[in-house]
């Protein structure tokens, strides 16, 4: 519709009159009406029914009526009559209804808004309505709290219409002192706009009930004097105040409010960029051009002016002719072009296929645009068809999106730091924001990039084609995705979608990023590899049980707290045979042993390569490909240090193997590996647990524990270099935790590491025959342990408990004024029953007849940096002093001498003392009972080398 009518000029100075203000307003209404008719028919005959009634029903309290609450909520619309039209509607609704006036002399509500896009060029039936509900100012706050419960069940019922409907309630006064809801724009814009949206409500507002606008009768050349003009129409009396409302004036955008309403446009525009693009710019432009005015003022302007073309005084095409100015002005044509694209997508007409969808009115309006701007067929025609866009198109279109909402985000940054405390922002919105901006856009190693948000429909490919490096002659492990490939010598000249490392890597993001489904057509040329399209496809499915895509945007929760990750997905082994070797001669096992982790009598390791996929609270995914190396334990490793940040919330954990080389039974072991794991340094939900884990992989065993928060592994060759881990002196208690498959081999160790336990020394025996074998676990967990040739079980311990003896009783004189239990020395034998070895508890009867023989002590000191020791046999001195490097065989050949026999039976240290006690040691810096056994255990062997 055009209009043109003669411009209405208000002279505050020389005298206004009630005519001309009632004939501007008419103005105003007439644009509203046109605006009210375009919006009508963008929606469905039922949708209609939501705008046509939403007055009447808070106007009146009717129970049969939509939204009623109870008989106590707020009714009446200043003003306000309906129409015949919305009173035959709600009798369709409710054919009990029956309309009485009952005159509310009183109303409780001021006006009703529709704002946004409704009855613009951006509007479609899938866009949401945003009602403004201005209540009067001195209404109770109970009555408030029955307004906000009745728009939301009004919400509720438009929802079965089809309608997305949000109500918010709030005072004009409230408005004009900065103390509305944070809610008020239909999305939590938080503490981000006030002005911007103001601008907004005055350009795009569709009035439906109550007050009118008092900002329509002030001119654009008197809003920095809004207040004068106001108080002059109101107090002579060239209005009544009960038929205006006022939200106050909009001369200029404090510039304090533009990185919060920019970055929040730019928290939209990551789900939704077409329109958060255009106001993003807007912004820009606002913030940037010093002699532009607001797009308010300009729309006020043209009403005054009698330029009354629904066309042109559509507020998306408004929006569009400033942003052309403005950056044809720059010569920034890369980013016109981008603005462009944005508002044709955002109308969703498409142009090429007129007439199948859409209002004429937005179709002729977004061709004369097109047109405008010289938009061949074949580009109108590229556009239209974006459900047929390929990823590489894709892709290019989020490169420029992403590029302009960088641009935008560094300069909000920069107005923001500038700005300080000024910025119309709070902190928590800043970081909730900029969270979000990092999770959907930050490049980091192994992050899943998704091209598509909400670019296009699908992405979903008919055919695709994964080729490994070595078909096509090349070295390496990595794989080339093709897409309808019929014929596999067409790889040579059809571009490659996407290149990858591993086959891993390539099938998530594709299936991320949604270029598969069951549908798609695989092919997989496997060249130097063993990948299948049945493993694909196994992949494929559990992915899918894995993550249903598509992912949903993170949560304002999820993202105001430290991001953490929610679940993982272990895929092993894919597109590797974990057993080449044996795979070729046809062997798959080659003796009892089926622990997938010390598989077969050659105690192989089936864990070839971990590909690791997480999903985490900001809901990123992630991929971490291991193959070098000990491939299971990195991956251990990098969970156990996720957890350790966040130990309360343990992320789900699942395991997918090939079906190749025992795929079920790799998955399994490797399922119960990280369940147990995380079970014992993270039970109870805190952690991490001070202990030791032993794991037995490959020949070789692993110990774990964390140093703070950072997980350790320490690899281990063989039995005895495990001993001497065990053996390492602790500054507190930590046990040792054997894997359910670790020390199968060694049954007794296992049981003394399970019966550990804090505080005392323990003394563990076993004799079998002439061998006697002895355990020691110190008060701080660590494990000594010694076989010997003995005949008797007085002979095997009485020596050692000597020992124990003196050091704990020489401990506590040491210690006599501390508080806390003395440590004691528990003994106990291993024995087996019922298939198992367990740790009896033994009467210490040796402990009270000490054998007859020499009493041989050790005193240790430093010289050079290196310890000795001097050795003392009953009242006879041996020091290094006088005998240097042959002390040993000193003392050897005097107790040899004092023998009445040359039987070379062993010799044992009554007593040792080292260097560090002293007084003042205090108690955390203790030497360990495990250090003193160690030095007895050196000396001994080197006593009893030379008795021989």
């Amino acid at each position: 519709m055009s209009v043109q009518a003669a411009p209405i000029v208000l002279d505050f100075e020389d005298g206004i009159d009630r005519k001309t203000l009632r004939r501007l307003r008419d103005r105003f209404l007439l644009v509203n009406q046109q605006r009210w008719e375009r919006a009508a028919s963008a929606l469905t005959w039922r949708q209609q029914v939501v705008l046509e009634v939403l007055p009447l029903v808070f106007h009146l309290n009717h129970p049969s009526l939509p939204g009623y609450v109870d008989g106590n909520c707020p009714v009446g619309v200043s003003g306000y009559t309906p129409s015949a039209s919305t009173l035959n509607a709600a009798r369709r609704l409710a054919r009990s209804f029956n309309y009485r006036d009952k005159g509310v002399r009183n109303p409780d509500l001021d006006a009703l808004f529709l704002m946004g896009s409704p009855g613009t060029l951006g509007h479609s039936v899938a866009s949401d309505l945003d009602v403004w509900l201005c209540h009067r100012a001195d209404l109770p706050e109970q009555g408030v709290l029955s307004l906000e419960r009745k728009a939301g069940r009004l919400a509720g019922w438009a929802a079965t219409l089809g309608v997305e409907l949000h109500v918010f309630v709030f005072s004009a006064a409230d408005w004009r002192a900065g103390r509305q809801k944070a809610e008020v724009t239909g999305e939590n814009c938080g503490s981000a706009q006030h002005y911007l949206l103001l601008d907004e409500f005055y350009r795009t507002g569709i009035h439906l009930a109550g007050q009118y606008p008092l900002w329509w009768l002030i001119p654009v050349d008197q809003d920095r004097a809004y207040e004068d003009c106001r108080r002059r129409l109101v107090e002579c009396r060239f209005i009544k105040p009960r038929e205006y409302i006022d939200f106050g004036p909009v001369p200029a955008i404090p510039p304090e409010e533009f990185p919060g309403a920019g970055i929040w446009q730019l928290y939209k525009g990551i789900d939704a960029p077409w329109k958060a693009i255009l106001k993003l710019l807007l912004i820009e432009c606002y913030a940037t051009d010093a002699d532009g005015r607001l797009l308010s003022a300009d729309f006020k302007q043209a009403v005054y002016e009698g330029r009354l073309d629904a066309d042109r005084l559509d507020p998306y095409v408004m929006l569009y002719r400033r942003l052309e100015r403005w950056l044809l002005a720059q010569d920034a044509s890369d980013r016109l072009d981008l603005v462009r694209r944005s508002l044709y997508l955002k109308s969703g007409l498409p142009l090429s296929r007129a007439g199948l969808v859409g209002d004429q009115w937005r179709t002729d309006l977004l061709r004369h645009l097109v047109a405008d701007w010289h938009w061949s067929p074949e580009q109108l025609q590229r556009l239209d068809d974006r459900q047929r866009w390929q990823a590489e198109e894709v892709i290019g279109l989020r490169r420029s999106v992403v590029t302009e909402l960088t641009h935008s985000y560094r300069l909000l940054s920069r107005m923001a730091r500038e700005q300080g405390t000024q910025a119309a922002i709070s902190d928590n919105d800043i970081h909730l924001l900029g969270r979000k901006l990092y999770a959907a856009f930050q490049r980091k190693a192994g992050k899943v990039e998704l091209i598509n948000p909400d670019l296009v429909a699908s992405l979903t490919e008919e055919n695709l084609s994964f080729h490994h490096q070595s078909e096509q002659g090349r070295g390496g492990e990595g794989w080339l995705l093709y897409r309808d490939l019929e014929d596999p010598s067409d790889a040579f000249w059809k571009p490659v979608i996407r290149r990858s490392g591993n086959l891993a890597e390539l099938l998530v993001w594709c299936y991320c990023n949604g270029l598969l489904d069951r549908t798609t057509r695989l092919n997989v040329r496997a060249g130097t590899s063993v990948a299948t399209v049945t493993e694909v496809r196994e992949v494929l499915e559990t992915l899918s049980t894995f993550l249903p895509m598509p992912i949903k945007p993170a949560s304002r929760q999820a993202l105001s707290k430290a991001v953490r990750p929610l679940q993982n997905l272990l895929l092993v082994n894919i597109a590797v045979d974990p057993l080449p070797h044996l795979s070729e001669r046809g062997l798959h096992k080659l003796s009892s042993r089926n622990d997938s982790l010390g598989f077969s009598g050659g105690r192989d390791n089936l864990v070839a390569s971990v590909d690791q996929v997480t999903l985490n609270s900001w809901h990123e995914v992630s991929l971490q490909h291991y193959a070098a190396g000990d491939t299971l334990v990195q991956c251990l490793k990098n969970i156990l240090a996720q957890i350790a940040l966040n130990p309360g919330a343990l992320p789900d954990i699942r395991v997918f193997a090939s079906g190749r080389g025992h795929g079920n039974a790799i998955a399994r072991r490797v399922q119960e590996l990280f369940g147990d794991v995380l079970r014992q340094f993270f039970a109870g939900g805190q952690g991490p647990h001070a202990l030791r884990y032993i794991l037995e992989m490959d020949r070789r065993y692993f110990l774990m524990q964390f140093n703070g928060r950072e997980p350790g592994f320490v690899a281990l060759e063989d039995r005895e270099a495990l001993f001497e881990a065990l053996n390492q002196p602790k500054a507190y208690y930590l046990p040792v935790v054997a894997d359910r498959y670790a020390l199968r081999d060694d049954p007794t160790l296992r049981a003394v590491c399970e019966a550990s336990e804090p505080g005392n020394i323990q003394l563990f025996w076993r004799l079998a025959g002439d061998t006697g074998t002895l355990w020691v676990v110190d008060e701080c967990g660590s494990v000594w342990t010694r076989t010997q040739q003995v005949g008797r079980r007085r002979h095997l311990l009485s020596p050692l408990l000597r020992f124990l003896d003196n050091l704990v009783e020489r401990r506590l004189l040491r210690h006599l004024d501390t508080a806390g239990p003395a440590t004691d020395i528990r003994c106990y034998e291993l024995v087996r029953q019922d298939g198992q070895w367990r740790a009896q508890p033994r009467p210490e009867q040796e402990r009270g007849f000490p054998l007859p023989g020499l009493e041989l002590q050790a005193v240790g000191f430093y010289r050079d940096e290196a310890l000795a020791f001097d050795i003392y046999c009953h009242d006879r001195e041996f020091t290094v002093d006088e005998y240097g490097d042959q002390l040993i065989p000193a003392v050897a050949h005097y107790i040899r001498s004092l023998r009445r026999t040359n039987e070379p039976y062993p010799i044992y240290l009554s007593d040792l003392h080292l260097p560090q006690e002293q007084e003042s040691q205090p108690l955390w810096q203790e030497v360990r009972t495990c250090q003193y056994l160690y030095h007895r255990s050196r000396l001994e062997d080197a006593l009893n080398r030379h008795l021989r």
